[in-house]
């Protein structure tokens, strides 16, 4: 109802059609700004693009976008359909003017292959049959040239690969690893390699679907039996002859698709074939000017832009450049609060810093120095609005513990900014890399066996996420949940003052948004409560969690 009121395509429609040369499945993308993420669905999927250009209006800079687009996803084949010939008198300059313009715009994507047709949807012109009344072009019609076209796709990888989407164990007798392949090839007898633990073994047996097979070939969906027992599961990739990787610093063109914008330090959930895994955005090298296709600086990367950027994995996956392999050069980047897809993107290539680096295991151990200690390393990360009483907490707290015997470190928001972040501001990438480096630095501390306590207003539930991911399981939050309205009233450094009157920029709770913690451990009100006994509390569940000696 909605489109037809419209009169647009908000969803992908897929039509299906066979003309005695040739099938086609046509993928209807919208065309419009607001549904990009819907055009690059499509576009995904495509070995081949038609994008309209109105003739009325020549190039827009959605028709650059739709083009950016499609090149972005792999299509390499395009037909730029001139439509509404009709409205322009069918006119040969006009036509011509496009045409050219067409041809600027594609100059700049390699090895594509580009047709240019001029037609009129409504009277039918240039689209089945050759018109006559635009004898000046002598191509052929749209439907005679998709017949025939010749799809220009990348060469590949030529080597057999497959990624497992589901291990199948019906019963102790049978086990099999089922996933379409790729590309390539594969035999009973052939061996293949597991990635990501470079293990081989012989295939023993192949499927289609209940029938027993003696090979198979790229696109079939098929279950492998291997002649041995070896560790298989989901986000596994069998290969033989590929060119398939393992990494956990990529460097990738992105399309970012969320209504919030992408800043260095923001992290996800990566999917890259069937492989799922924490990633963070390192840094932002560029983003794609639509216009001309320059490659732009920027700190900041806002909905429908195309951007190159470096990103660090939780863990090392099995990849490819999507030159080589569609399915494992292809990744998508989704939101770990919404579960939305914030962007889709390929892998261009490794960052070969990574290979330069090795984690350094140590003899004296964590658990080592706890012991020495006599006590369990953890963190406390405190989080609440400015006044919200964070500091003071924190400090009593420390006081609490330290009357134990405890060894403890306490970091201090404005402490951390006057030195080790004091190269940090507060916009948004800023506050995310803030939170970033104190998270590395309480797990060091940890590891050095110190029990840590900070007090950070830590605004974004994405960033406290993150402190927990990297700190580990010995985390505490603690959301000092004193309302705005105390804490202004409070004001004991004078910035909501300052806030109010338009001196700071990005306060939080006056021009900034603050993030309730979804799930946190301790939860605290300090109004009208004594420091003491807020810190009670604190105790009170470190206790019962197992942090402290009851």
């Amino acid at each position: 109802m909605a489109e037809r009121e419209q009169g647009i395509t908000i969803d992908v429609a897929y039509r299906y059609f066979k003309t005695g040369k040739r099938s086609f499945i046509v993928a209807d993308t919208p065309g419009h700004e607001e549904y990009t993420r819907n055009m690059a669905v499509g576009a995904s999927f495509a070995e081949l693009a038609v994008i309209l250009v109105d003739a009325t209006h020549g190039v827009l800079i959605q028709t650059k976008r739709h083009a950016r687009i499609c090149a972005l996803m792999g299509i390499r084949s395009f037909v730029f359909a001139v439509n509404k010939m009709d409205l322009v008198h069918y006119s040969e300059q006009r036509f011509a003017k496009i045409e050219k313009d067409i041809r600027i715009l594609m100059a700049e994507f390699d090895a594509v292959r580009v047709q240019i047709i001029p037609v009129s949807a409504t009277e039918g012109d240039n689209i089945t049959a050759r018109s006559k009344r635009m004898q000046w072009y002598k191509g052929a019609c749209l439907l005679a040239y998709l017949e025939t076209a010749d799809v220009i796709k990348d060469k590949g990888s030529e080597g057999f690969l497959m990624a497992v989407q589901r291990v199948c164990r019906p019963n102790h007798a049978f086990r099999g690893f089922q996933g379409q392949p790729a590309s390539g090839g594969i035999a009973v007898g052939d061996t293949v390699r597991v990635y990501p633990s470079k293990e081989t073994a012989a295939v023993a047996e192949i499927l289609v679907g209940d029938k027993r097979v003696s090979s198979c070939e790229a696109g079939q969906p098929v279950t492998l039996c291997l002649d041995r027992e070896i560790d298989v599961s989901r986000g596994c990739v069998l290969e033989r002859e590929s060119t398939v990787k393992t990494g956990a610093m990529l460097a990738v063109s992105v399309l970012w698709m969320d209504d919030k914008s992408l800043a260095p330090g923001r992290n996800f959930l990566m999917k890259l074939g069937t492989q799922t895994v924490p990633a963070t955005i390192l840094n932002i090298k560029y983003k794609v000017d639509i216009n001309t296709g320059a490659e732009v600086f920027a700190e900041m990367i806002y909905k429908n832009e195309i951007a190159f950027c470096e990103i660090a994995l939780g863990s090392k996956i099995v990849y490819d450049t999507f030159e080589n392999s569609r399915e494992l050069g292809s990744l998508i980047l989704i939101d770990r609060i919404t579960n939305m897809t914030s962007a889709c993107g390929i892998v261009e290539h490794a960052l070969l810093r990574e290979n330069n680096l090795t984690w350094q295991d140590t003899d004296v151990t964590r658990a080592l120095r706890e012991t020495q200690l006599g006590q369990k390393a953890f963190t406390v990360w405190m989080t609440g609005l400015s006044g919200a009483g964070k500091s003071a907490l924190a400090n009593e707290l420390e006081k609490r513990l330290f009357s134990m015997g405890r060894h403890t470190m306490l970091l201090d928001g404005d402490n951390v900014r006057l030195g080790l972040n004091k190269d940090l501001g507060f916009e948004e990438k800023d506050r995310i890399e803030n939170i970033r480096r104190i998270a590395e630095v309480a797990r060091l501390m940890n590891d050095a066996g110190l029990i840590v306590l900070t007090a950070f207003i830590s605004p974004f539930c994405l960033d406290r996420r993150m402190a927990r991911e990297i700190i580990g399981t010995e985390f505490t939050e603690v959301y000092v949940s004193t309302p705005l309205a105390e804490c202004e009233r409070r004001d004991v450094k004078g910035l909501y003052k300052a806030a109010r009157a338009g001196k700071i920029a990005q306060f939080t709770g006056v021009s900034s948004v603050y993030e309730v913690p979804e799930h946190p451990e301790v939860v605290i009100d300090t109004t009208g409560r004594s420091v003491e006994e807020c810190v009670d509390e604190i105790m009170t569940e470190l206790k019962k969690s197992g942090l402290l000696p009851s």
